[in-house]
């Protein structure tokens, strides 16, 4: 995988057109933005352009429009906002066709370290086809492309590959360089010891990324809903918890590969059950109880990981000099099963080791249990992390300027 890649830091955008595709992928109700992190996230490449006197020409999706005009999926609240946060207006060009004449009068008024922000690329419906044609209007803009958005990092779109083929120089943002730096080496070319945690609800989710960390990481660590799966090939009884019947021979395949590589696969030794699913799911009454892994009863579903276990992955954790963590350990929005997560982020917050934390509901976990700002990085993507953590080449990156 090619992760040396030219970044804002090794050009000078003085005088030149800048398109830097964001992620300004943010939720929206009523027209108000009620998170504005991945804002504030694109602040640091934002400024680097401005400060450069480049003109700096910002684009990036917002939902799924489905190639037309929604107006409640406009970005004119994110030029808006971000005008505030830079302290100097984000001219807003409101063209349905994104590159439309409102756009092209704008940059061609631009002077040095302006900014404007295009309309949502996926109003256009060759957005997500990659075309040709919306990815050369796109390039007709600029004379630098930088891709600042890992979001979509796995997926190749015009306005992350098609314009990044096109544009005479394309380099990575801050953001997208600190992920490759994180999760792409974290990966390639770890410290010792790797450990690897993965958890969430189901196998299948995971089939690609169990392979590839096995080979690559010392330690692979399973909690979540698809331990059970791999409880259940090795001959347990798992009562009434989720399994994933498909994948079975698949998990005892996996076992075998550990032992055959010499590569230590934890897997529960006690579980929290319960005789069903909370319902409401933040319900703080159910009732538990601690049973061993081997002796789940019949009737009883398995939510989280037990006392011991969770003592078990923190000492394992605790001596990696590497750790990346994907996927909750147990049912974590109920506060009753939230325990083994919270373990886990609180053994990853007293290391030393790089903590990385592969995006989706585990980065949602740290950071609801306050934990985020002890971990060296929370990616930023959900399915790009994945995709990495599968040892894939991303579109995205792979579209930029090698050094």
């Amino acid at each position: 995988m090619g992760l040396n890649k030219k970044s804002v830091d090794d050009i000078n955008v003085k005088g030149l057109r800048v398109l830097c595709r964001c992620d300004f992928n943010v939720p929206l109700k009523d027209g108000k933005i009620t998170d504005e992190n991945r804002l504030v996230a694109a602040l640091p490449t934002i400024k680097k352009l401005i400060a450069d006197g480049g003109k700096v020409i910002l684009c990036s999706h917002l939902g799924k429009p489905k190639g037309e005009p929604k107006p409640e999926l406009s970005l004119a609240p994110v030029a808006a906002r971000l005008s505030e946060l830079l302290g100097q207006e984000v001219k807003f060009a409101a063209d349905d066709e994104v590159v439309g004449e409102n756009a092209k009068a704008a940059v061609a008024a631009m002077n040095d370290g302006d900014v404007i922000l295009l309309q949502n690329t996926r109003y256009r419906k060759e957005e997500t086809k990659n075309g040709e044609e919306f990815s050369k209007e796109l390039a007709s803009l600029c004379d630098v492309f930088v891709n600042d958005a890992f979001g979509t990092a796995h997926r190749a779109h015009c306005s992350n590959v098609g314009v990044a083929e096109l544009a005479p120089v394309a380099v990575v943002g801050y953001l997208m360089q600190k992920e490759i730096d994180f999760l792409g080496n974290a990966v390639e070319n770890p410290v010792r010891p790797f450990v690897a945690i993965l958890g969430g609800a189901k196998v299948a989710d995971k089939l690609n990324v169990i392979n590839n960390l096995l080979e690559k990481c010392d330690t692979l660590i399973i909690g979540g809903g698809m331990a059970y799966t791999f409880l259940k090939a090795k001959g347990y009884e798992i009562g009434t918890s989720l399994v994933d019947n498909e994948k079975i021979e698949y998990c005892g395949e996996m076992i075998a590969k550990a032992e055959q590589l010499g590569k230590k696969l934890l897997l529960p030794v006690d579980t929290v059950v319960t005789d069903h699913f909370p319902d409401p799911i933040d319900d703080p009454e159910i009732a538990t109880e601690v049973v061993a892994a081997d002796a789940i009863p019949a009737d009883k579903m398995g939510m989280d990981i037990g006392p011991k276990t969770r003592e078990l992955y923190a000492e394992a954790a605790k001596s990696a000099k590497t750790v990346v963590w994907n996927g909750p350990m147990g049912v974590f929005e109920n506060p009753v099963l939230a325990a083994g997560t919270k373990a886990v982020a609180q053994a990853l917050a007293d290391t030393d080791a790089t903590t990385i934390i592969g995006g989706g509901d585990s980065a949602a976990a740290v950071n609801q249990m306050g934990f985020g700002p002890k971990m060296s990085h929370i990616s930023t993507g959900g399915g790009a992390s994945l995709e990495f953590l599968e040892g894939k080449e991303l579109p995205g990156v792979a579209a930029a300027n090698d050094k």
